[in-house]
């Protein structure tokens, strides 16, 4: 019964494991997103409001992108 517990303990932290590297990649793939939209950003001829605008809104979403992170460190921080 034993060698059992063991076993299930394993494919718990295979388990635990593959769920971490998925949502590492999509916190990666976010904050590459980002990047990736404020080079689309600096190709824009817009008014400097519209610039201000586009900054708020990128500093705003690596703000949540870095609350997810943490988030998904807490979270499997506690397993």
């Amino acid at each position: 019964m034993n060698v059992t517990l063991g076993f299930h303990k394993m494919e718990q932290i295979e388990i635990h494991d593959e769920e971490w590297e998925r949502d590492w990649k999509n916190i990666v793939d976010i904050f590459e997103t980002i990047d990736h939209l404020e080079s689309l950003f600096k190709n824009l001829e817009v008014s400097y409001l519209r610039e201000i605008q586009q900054k708020v809104l990128l500093l705003n979403l690596e703000k949540y992108a870095w609350s997810l992170q943490n988030y998904i460190i807490e979270k499997y921080s506690r397993v």
